[in-house]
């Protein structure tokens, strides 16, 4: 084969390609002064063997490819050439080659962290864990010693697809063995192993370690954010780790992965609490201010809402969404969307229409034109605002899914709950498997009488998906409504706390049960509670009624004008004013 017939084929051997463009390099005559040439085991022989290996490689003698360039990285002890024959032997499905190949590669050169890291992720991927602990003390050792936290701290990533995640939880903690009682490298050796206990399922055992290298560092960061994990896990005592770091001096990173964390537990008001600090003492967190914001739009408090939102576009200045991080991007929108649902709110219609223009990102233009057919609902051009969703193009099921969601949510809101059943009912036809969807179509049912299409809907979602709470809670909170299989209704809605323990609307459920089932003093025990975690409508008209019933008349009456402050239009209150004829 001539040169330039090498230099056809060169693209498709890796090795040769290199090789190739340096002698392309020498021969331009018009290129500058070369520096002075360095010495290289690369002479003819050799020169053929390379491209010998790599002709067997793209023709069907891996084997032979693989013997010829491991052979010439020995002789070489050139690194590409080791890491060419770990390739060679991985593209061939050879386990055991590739091992071979990185460990001859870590002999040649005892030192090189990338061999180490290559046998190994080998030994890792052939489930061969109890090897591992040599190389992974190899990669401490081997690190400078600024960045040993870091090769530690690494380390779970390494063992994230092992099977056996009790076995790597083991060699880890015997590899760091030695580093656990040593202050620069104590903290990080006992938060991986924390991390290793976790993925292996053993909880208190991590929270035990996220203990010991918070004790030996306050300040440290990697406990704290296990303990946050640890949280996440149910692990409820590892909070007092994340409380005991937030009363030093806490970076504002962390503080706000706990306030998110605060909000996945659906701890509102925990969560408002720690965002309210987080803005205070580090007012440039634009993150702090939108999610600061979510909550009180939630909440229904539309200027603190506003303020917040507000501020974060101040902080993260307008630009082309298209050219934005996704991140940034996406908070952007968020911003534009709930400031239009608030002047929504406020019947500012042009205001809701001037927020939702700024909004020029094509992945969100689907929600910015949903929310444009909620103001024309609202405004009582319910067909024009149908046909607006109706009209907008489908890129994917989920775009399809959240056009149907939109659709009905228009036709709840406008009472006309005939037209939203059947379009449920058409649109499982579709989305057969969706739990939400027979979910939705259930709660419409119950609003035409249909009690036991309800019961049924409910009951089928419930034994295809059982962890999904709100089939419990909706199908308990029905009964005790109608005053019927109270006992069954408990059963129903302490199954749904069960799978969702901080769910103030579900604990709402099992205030209503109780209040039906003539206790009083519990319902009202359980219904105060719900509404400090989460000031509601909804449940201000129970705890109002229960309160009521027992005769205190003027506490009724307060949380009543409080639930009307916080939506006007609420229906349970509503018919709960009109059934006791109370007027505020």
């Amino acid at each position: 084969m001539d040169y330039y017939g090498l230099m056809r084929i060169a693209p498709r051997l890796p090795v040769l390609a290199l090789l190739l463009s340096a002698l392309c390099a020498s021969a331009q005559t018009t290129s500058p002064p070369a520096p002075a040439a360095q010495s290289s085991a690369l002479d003819a022989a050799l020169f053929y063997q390379l491209l010998l290996g790599e002709l067997n490689a793209t023709g069907e003698d891996p084997g032979a490819a693989f013997s010829l360039i491991l052979d010439a990285a020995r002789k070489t002890t050139d690194p590409r050439l080791y890491q060419r024959a770990v390739d060679l032997a991985l593209q061939a499905r050879s386990g055991d080659s590739a091992l071979q190949a990185a460990r001859a590669w870590r002999q040649a050169l005892p030192l090189s962290r990338e061999a180490n890291r290559y046998v190994l992720q080998i030994l890792i991927g052939l489930n061969r864990l109890a090897e591992t602990a040599e190389p992974l003390k190899r990669e401490i050792t081997n690190a400078e010693a600024k960045e040993r936290a870091i090769a530690i701290a690494s380390m779970p990533r390494l063992f994230a697809r092992a099977s056996d995640k009790k076995g790597a939880a083991q060699v880890v903690e015997q590899a760091l063995a030695e580093y656990l009682s040593t202050p620069a490298l104590g903290v990080a050796a006992w938060t991986t192993i924390g991390r290793m206990r976790m993925e292996a399922g053993d909880g208190s055992s991590a929270l035990e370690a996220a203990r010991k290298a918070q004790a030996l560092d306050a300040n440290a960061e990697g406990p704290v954010l296990l303990a946050l994990a640890l949280m996440a896990a149910k692990q409820t005592a590892a909070e007092a780790l994340v409380k005991k770091y937030l009363d030093g001096k806490p970076k504002a990173e962390v503080r706000l992965e706990y306030a998110r964390s605060l909000i996945e537990a659906r701890r509102y008001p925990d969560a408002a609490s720690q965002l309210d600090t987080l803005t205070s003492e580090r007012p440039e967190t634009a993150e702090a201010w939108l999610m600061r914001g979510a909550l009180a739009l939630d909440d229904n408090r539309l200027e603190l809402a506003e303020t917040a939102f507000k501020r974060y576009l101040a902080l993260v200045p307008a630009r082309n969404s298209r050219s934005a991080a996704s991140a940034e991007s996406q908070g952007l929108v968020q911003a534009y969307l709930a400031l239009a649902q608030i002047a929504e709110k406020r019947n500012d219609m042009p205001q809701a229409e001037s927020w939702l223009a700024r909004i020029d990102s094509p992945e969100e233009l689907l929600n910015a034109q949903l929310r444009r057919a909620g103001i024309l609902a609202r405004q009582g051009k319910l067909d024009e605002a149908r046909k607006l969703i109706r009209s907008q193009p489908e890129k994917t099921a989920a775009d399809a899914r959240q056009k149907l969601n939109a659709e009905v949510q228009l036709l709840r809101e406008a009472k006309q709950y005939r037209a939203a059943y059947d379009l449920l009912s058409e649109s499982l036809k579709r989305f057969a498997a969706d739990a939400d969807l027979s979910y939705d179509l259930a709660m419409m049912a119950e609003k035409l009488g249909r009690f036991e299409e309800m019961e049924r809907l409910l009951r089928a979602v419930i034994t295809s998906k059982p962890e999904y709470q709100h089939a419990y809670n909706a199908l308990g909170y029905s009964l005790a409504e109608r005053s019927i299989r109270l006992p069954e209704a408990r059963q129903l809605v302490q199954k749904a706390l069960e799978l969702a323990p901080n769910d103030p609307y579900i604990s709402d459920s099992l205030g209503w049960v109780e209040f039906k089932s003539g206790n009083l003093a519990e319902a009202q025990r359980i219904l105060q509670a719900a509404y400090k975690n989460r000031p509601d409508a909804e449940i201000a008209a129970h705890l109002g009624e229960v309160l009521w019933v027992m005769g205190r008349r003027e506490q009724a009456l307060a949380i009543w004008r409080e639930g009307m402050v916080l939506s006007a239009d609420n229906e349970t209150l509503l018919e709960t004013l009109k059934r006791l004829r109370v007027k505020l």
